[in-house]
């Protein structure tokens, strides 16, 4: 999440702290929005903590058909 902290920093020129603050509303945002453990699979993957990018897209995509059938 640290690097998506400095992307917004320095994109918007707003200091740390607020960007630190801006991040986490908009990822507990996306976190509600979402259906089930899908949240906590978006929580994981933009702190870092989700292993490979392949796997939490497939994960994601099983989840999601899953909302289809």
């Amino acid at each position: 999440m640290q690097e998506l902290i400095k992307l917004v920093t320095e994109k918007t020129g707003i200091s740390e702290s607020q960007a630190k603050s801006a991040v986490e509303t908009v990822v507990g945002f996306i976190k509600d929005k979402m259906p089930g453990g899908l949240g906590g699979q978006v929580e994981s993957f933009i702190s870092g903590n989700a292993g490979s990018v392949g796997n939490v897209i497939d994960s994601l995509k099983d989840k999601a058909s899953g909302l289809f059938s």
